[in-house]
């Protein structure tokens, strides 16, 4: 038996949903409601870790995931556990993900229910998913920016006409987030193909629209132009059915972004955490357009046996329960499973490749740089360059992508909007879908925008994919004080970063240090942020000719965690006290000059990334000369300079002969813009040779 519905109104052919999809579809419904109704009635035991059910939004939910296929992408979000069925999921691997269970196929116990990453051969990948309401988009719409790239480039897996399509699923709320905005943009500007398939429930938590917004998504999105509208009813499976067949057709074939605002009833808890009854007044209305009874009596009036109908419902509650019962006896995770997957394994362990070729002339920092990301481009065509003002036109503020567009084109270098958090955060996607993006962020200054990216969706999403995903790519960021930047141009802010674990941090000091570490970040698959000292980029500032070096062969490459030995000393060839300087960054050149005053008495270590560390390095120079003085640029007060200072204490306290000093700028809330004002706020040569002093004469 085939059922007909009426089509669209721009469409000329009519939509034909065959009965066997029709009665898989209530087969799902029946079984996520069946799930609903389990959790809320042990909730002794399912309410010990947070979660939601799509109560009331199952309707929709399945008449999208029953309609995605294996090349598809598709971030769910935390009330999707429908979707998550429709495209193949069973409820007991819902379930090990809901007790937190060793065997949770997305997180292995991790995170929260309905926080899927999966990457499986029969089924949409979804790369993984935050707890952070609206995050979802700038990742997701980098999956579809990926997506793109690799099609105009024509080294996609996908060559025929059934091409992948993005779908980005949100709840309305979620759209009055910023970086929603910053996505959107995105989409409509480079046309991706992206679906964002917005839920309209008329809740936040217990705040409900009139509260909240001026206008739903539907409205709002049409603010975009070149992002297509349609509006559903959620809670009717053949209109979102039929809705959605048309614009994932569309998108398939025409590649470009369209919204779906679906009108949905929320029948369940926000979560199990905060219970309806404490401040819902609207649920008798609700209840009326519950998604499930609607649509049997469709499925009856289409001449569906009822008898049928109950018998599948019956069996749907008999497979939840067993799958609970089932999912309870599994194994929960085991103590060593926390420390597995902070990062994926990187090939490069070892320093490989020529640092000084004979016959080349030193070459500024800043050429090391471009001379590294180009050769990246030529090898790797998966590699791009995007930001603010890398494209052809300026090459980059410090002209550091000179060349690059004008050799690879303006679909390999790009211009971004002003977007932080879309540069930052659209690498999740691209590394899923398998591009390096290189991405700079204009000045440190402005990285504050990109740190919720970096936070919630970069840093974490290996470990709390159990692996599956992590995000492979360079963070570019000029950083520092020079030339009276003045206080939006000058910050040092290497502590914030330090203290987000899952990425790895490079802060090299010489121009063969930046195109070792480059080359060694981009093979690495994890995400990298390298700081580059823009008072070292050209060597202009006196002292730091040193930053200037040959440039490396193509294959140099640095591992992350390896120290750089600047001045050597043993104490064993000298009567005088020596000790030992670890810093980086420009702290390399103020220890330089000022070690001048010291004659065979001061080694510098250079750490050369700040996470991984070489505490090895760092620990051996200290037990060798005693002493030991930490430069940075950044004020001293709760750093990673002061948190360094503190492991050497703990792990050499029996070796030290006075307290391990730490010498950084003023204490003061920005750098200023008057020159003489900054020369008072940063360290330098003089004043680290008179720490040099106190410390020796200790």
């Amino acid at each position: 038996m085939l059922t007909e519905t009426k089509a669209p109104k721009n469409k000329k052919q009519e939509i034909i949903i065959p009965e066997k999809t029709l009665l898989k579809a209530y087969q799902l419904m029946t079984t996520a409601r069946a799930m609903s109704d389990l959790y809320e009635e042990r909730s002794a035991i399912t309410a010990k870790y947070v979660h939601a059910c799509s109560r009331g939004h199952e309707a929709v939910q399945l008449a999208l995931g029953l309609q995605l296929k294996p090349q598809d992408y598709l971030s769910a979000y935390y009330r999707d556990d429908s979707i998550l069925l429709g495209i193949g999921m069973k409820p007991y691997e819902l379930m090990l993900q809901l007790l937190a269970k060793r065997d949770d196929p997305f997180s292995g116990g991790r995170t929260y229910y309905c926080h899927p990453s999966l990457k499986r051969d029969n089924m949409p990948k979804i790369p993984h998913q935050s707890s952070a309401t609206g995050m979802q988009a700038i990742p997701t719409t980098g999956i579809a920016m990926g997506v793109q790239y690799l099609e105009k480039q024509n080294i996609s897996p996908y060559k025929g006409t059934d091409k992948p399509v993005v779908i980005c699923s949100m709840g309305d709320a979620a759209v009055t987030e910023g970086e929603v905005s910053e996505a959107f943009q995105m989409a409509v500007l480079h046309q991706y193909p992206i679906i964002y398939f917005i839920q309209d429930n008329e809740w936040d938590i217990s705040a409900n629209a009139k509260e909240t917004r001026a206008m739903n998504a539907a409205e709002y999105a049409k603010g975009f132009t070149g992002l297509e509208v349609r509006s559903v009813e959620g809670n009717n499976f053949f209109e979102s059915y039929k809705t959605l067949n048309e614009v994932i057709s569309i998108v398939r074939k025409e590649r470009r972004p369209f919204l779906v605002h679906a009108r949905v009833p929320l029948l369940g808890h926000h979560t199990s955490g905060v219970r309806k009854e404490w401040y819902r007044d609207d649920m008798a209305e609700a209840l009326k357009k519950d998604p499930l009874p609607i649509f049997k009596k469709q499925l009856i009036d289409l001449g569906f046996d009822e008898n049928v109908l109950e018998d599948i419902e019956l069996l749907s509650k008999k497979t939840v329960v067993t799958d609970f019962e089932k999912a309870l006896a599994s194994e929960d995770p085991r103590p060593e499973d926390l420390f597995t997957h902070d990062f994926a394994p990187t090939p490069i362990t070892e320093e490989t490749g020529e640092r000084s070729p004979e016959g080349k002339e030193p070459t500024v920092m800043v050429d090391c740089a471009l001379f590294a990301v180009k050769e990246l481009m030529a090898k790797h065509p998966e590699c791009l360059l995007y930001g603010q003002d890398v494209g052809g036109r300026l090459g980059g503020v410090f002209r550091e992508a000179a060349t690059l567009a004008k050799t690879f084109g303006d679909d390999r270098v790009f211009n971004t909007p002003i977007e932080e958090a879309y540069i930052i955060g659209s690498t999740v996607g691209m590394s899923a879908v398998g591009c390096k993006p290189i991405v700079e962020v204009q000045f440190a200054d402005y990285i504050w925008p990109g740190l919720n990216q970096l936070f919630t969706e970069v840093s974490r999403s290996c470990y709390l994919s159990n692996g599956k995903y992590p995000v492979s790519c360079i963070i570019r960021v000029p950083i520092g004080a020079y030339g009276s930047g003045g206080p939006y141009h000058s910050s040092s802010v290497e502590s914030v970063l330090a203290n987000i674990r899952g990425i790895k941090i490079a802060y090299p000091s010489t121009g063969a240090d930046l195109k070792g570490l480059i080359k060694s970040a981009y093979y690495d698959p994890n995400p990298v942020v390298i700081f580059e000292h823009k008072g070292l980029y050209w060597s202009k500032i006196k002292g730091t000719e040193e930053a200037k070096t040959i440039e490396p062969d193509e294959n140099y490459v640095i591992p992350f965690g390896k120290a750089r030995m600047v001045q050597e000393i043993n104490p064993k060839d000298t009567q005088l006290l020596t000790m030992t300087v670890i810093t980086y960054g420009m702290g390399v050149y103020w220890a330089k000059n000022a070690s001048k005053q010291f004659p065979g008495q001061i080694e510098i270590i250079d750490l050369r990334t700040i996470h991984p560390i070489d505490e090895e390095a760092i620990f051996t120079s200290v037990k060798k000369h005693n002493k030991c003085l930490i430069i940075t640029e950044e004020p001293i007060f709760n750093t990673f300079a002061q948190s360094l200072a503190g492991r050497i204490q703990r792990e050499c306290f029996q070796y030290l002969d006075a307290p391990v000093f730490v010498i950084g700028s003023e204490n003061m809330p920005a750098v200023p813009l008057n020159s003489l004002l900054e020369q008072t706020m940063l360290p330098n040569a003089e004043k680290v040779g008179k720490m040099m002093k106190e410390l020796l004469e200790y």
